[in-house]
Order: C-alpha cells, then structure tokens, then sequence
C-alpha cells in the first residue's frame, strides 16, 4: 500500500504541492489528473523519492520514506 498524507512541497514561496493525500492499495489502479502546473509531476517525483517534500508524510507498505527511503 502506498499513503500519501498532507504532502507539501515549496520552492521558496512558491507552492507546488499543497496538502495532498491519498491511498493507494495493492492492485488498484490510479489516475492522476489536472491542469498544467498542478503539481502532478511534483507529487510522482516525490514518491517515487526522487524529491523531498517539504512536510507530509508517506509510507510505502508501512515503511516510512523519510526513514527508510529504500522502501
């Protein structure tokens, strides 16, 4: 299972992500929608933990990202 919860990501004062949270669990199927600069690619980047987020949290089958970014 993979949980996303209140994801931020800032660059400066700009926001790109702003709150973002979501579950996905084993098997389902999940389609990522919105406008051009909506952060879509932003939110993959970071949990796929190419980018750090700015605050929230995500686990990846119970194993917290920011402590174990191998998971």
């Amino acid at each position: 299972m993979i949980a996303v919860e209140a994801l931020v990501k800032t660059y400066g004062s700009f926001t790109a992500v702003d709150g973002v949270s979501l579950s996905v669990e084993p098997g389902e199927i999940h389609g990522f929608l919105g406008p051009n600069g909506a952060g879509k690619t932003t939110t993959i980047r970071i949990i796929a933990g190419l980018l750090k987020p700015s605050s929230g949290r995500i686990t990846i089958n119970g194993h917290d990202l920011a402590q174990a970014p191998e998971a």
